[in-house]
């Protein structure tokens, strides 16, 4: 395995680096601040070939690799991780579930427009009394006829008011049964479908979390995912990759937080030299570079097997479970090394460790994360 950039994978980090200096960093306090989802902004990120990284050109997409994708998402980290996040659930979630499961004409009729960013995806699982227990979800999808009704609430959905297109997982069958679930896509301008309460949150402030209703949503089951019965094995599948975003999303804010505290300890002098001069400082910087680097080569390892296309199930576990836990641990640590500014918002760090909670909890909480690498070694 090379551990070093490739070319594609430098002209990503030098393209988001101009990028975000322009359009992301003089506006993202105030985005988190007031909690304003600047939906025009993943347009021009689309225009970079961003917002539809592993579609393949022929569907619009730029065809890249998941080294690409995960150098994408923490390259936007390091900067906001609202906007990694956004970017993240676009590609790997609504986007990626298409993609994978999507038939030719769902994929010639949504991809394209995904990918240019002219639709927003979500993707809708989690609903209000099931978060991790998603089998046993309450909204509903009833056969009438060449339709499907959907009746029921989603809570915590990425883009859950401002998404153009949904993947909606609901129950076909008996409760609590892994096939008696399917997906579906689901226009947000289709009738019956509303967003209701949007979250005031600790942190990711600036990408769009909100609950979704749906009230005698009639599709056509052309709309459908796959076969009937299939969507919690879809769901668990697309769940497998999406860890490795937010192990890339965990990163980046890592990356973030340490390269702000190494330039601050260099600069901040105490008692005649600087901090970074003191061992109590220094080897906090060591923790987090080497933690850092052991996530970054989970994270890598996960990647190529998804390049791969053999199981990630626990390898992205793995590395979502340590890159995230590093990345609030190493946010934490800015804050104490930056000591009074970093409790204020003068300063970067206060917000890499608000962001970087969401890493250990969305798309399976950590301890989801334990469970499923338990069961991986137990039964092997």
């Amino acid at each position: 395995m090379d551990f070093n950039y490739s070319e594609n994978q430098t002209i990503i980090s030098e393209t988001i680096k101009d990028f975000s200096k322009r359009e992301i960093a003089p506006y993202m306090n105030e985005w988190d601040e007031k909690q304003i989802f600047p939906i025009e902004l993943f347009k021009k990120i689309g225009s970079l070939g961003m917002m539809g990284v592993l579609v393949p050109e022929e569907y619009g997409g730029s065809g890249l690799s998941y080294d690409e994708y995960v150098t994408i998402i923490s390259e936007l980290s390091k900067v906001c991780g609202s906007i990694g996040l956004s970017v993240a659930a676009h590609n790997s979630l609504c986007t990626g579930h298409i993609l994978k499961f999507g038939n030719e004409d769902q994929k010639k009729k949504y991809l394209p427009k995904l990918a240019s960013a002219e639709y927003l995806g979500a993707w809708a699982l989690t609903e209000p009394v099931t978060g991790s227990d998603a089998m046993r979800m309450n909204t509903t999808a009833r056969k009438e006829g060449d339709n499907w009704v959907i009746n029921g609430a989603k809570n915590f959905i990425t883009h859950g008011s401002s998404g153009d297109v949904i993947v909606v997982v609901a129950r076909t069958g008996e409760l609590g049964d892994s096939r008696g679930i399917s997906a579906f896509i689901v226009d947000s301008s289709n009738p019956g479908v509303s967003s209701g309460k949007k979250e005031n949150k600790l942190g990711m402030r600036a990408s769009e979390t909100a609950e979704m209703v749906f009230e005698n949503c009639i599709i056509p089951d052309e709309n459908r995912l796959g076969p009937v019965g299939d969507g919690f094995i879809q769901s668990m599948k697309i769940l497998d990759g999406g860890r490795i975003s937010i192990a890339a999303l965990s990163l980046g804010i890592a990356k973030g937080a340490y390269n702000a505290s190494l330039s601050y300890s260099k600069e901040r002098k105490q008692f005649g030299k600087s901090i970074s001069d003191f061992q109590g400082i220094s080897f906090k910087l060591v923790d987090m570079v080497t933690e850092i680097e052991a996530a970054s080569l989970l994270t890598q390892k996960a990647s190529e097997m998804k390049n791969q296309n053999l199981s990630v199930t626990q390898s992205g576990a793995m590395a979502k479970l340590f890159a995230s836990e590093t990345c609030v641990k190493v946010a934490n640590e800015a804050v104490q090394i930056h000591g009074g500014y970093g409790f204020t918002k003068d300063y970067p760090v206060e917000k890499f460790l608000r962001d970087s909670k969401l890493c250990t909890i969305g798309e399976g909480t950590s301890e989801i994360q334990k469970i499923v690498i338990a069961r991986k070694i137990l039964n092997s």
